[in-house]
């Protein structure tokens, strides 16, 4: 198999993106992965982060991106979580993404990146391999930023949809009246 087939397979399953480090992991040096790219295979979609021409993009990959761009570790949060999964409508114009650490590469300006220390292993998660925060924590970084009758409407749908259990509701309502 060919470094283009290689980066085909990593961008299939991450809906067209692939990284430098990505490709490096499987075995394709970053400078076979420059030269592609130069050569039309892949499209630069910021620093080390490329759309591979040859797999469809989706709704999923500009958010795919956008955790890509702000690098290891990085999560989508808050309404980027609920509009990936299709809850509520938010329509935003920017991703917001967060990360532990420090990021001191410029990034598009449709990635609203925010250091987020406070974000457990337990809060985070994938969807669709895209990592982001679970629902219930985006719900309840959410909680005080919206009105509590569109943020109740969200809680009932995604219990409805089944991505956060009963416990969760409590929880989440019970966080609501203390708040």
């Amino acid at each position: 198999m060919g470094y283009r087939r290689d980066l085909w397979e990593i961008a299939a399953a991450r809906h067209g993106v692939v990284t430098i480090s990505e490709a490096e992991d499987a075995g394709v040096p970053a400078v076979e992965v420059r030269k592609l790219a130069h050569r039309g295979a892949l499209r630069a979609y910021g620093h080390g982060v490329y759309v591979h021409r040859d797999v469809p993009t989706t709704e999923l990959t500009q958010p795919a991106a956008a955790a890509a761009l702000a690098g290891r570790g990085a999560f989508l949060q808050r309404e980027a979580v609920l509009d990936l999964l299709g809850l509520g409508q938010f329509n935003p114009h920017r991703i917001r993404v967060a990360t532990r650490r420090r990021v001191r590469r410029t990034l598009p300006e449709w990635v609203d990146l925010e250091a987020r220390a406070d974000v457990p292993d337990d809060d985070l998660t994938h969807y669709e391999s895209i990592p982001a925060t679970t629902v219930p924590r985006a719900l309840r970084d959410l909680r005080d930023r919206m009105p509590p009758e569109r943020w109740k409407a969200l809680v009932d749908q995604a219990h409805r949809r089944e991505l956060i259990d009963d416990h969760d509701v409590a929880g989440l309502n019970q966080e609501r009246r203390a708040g």
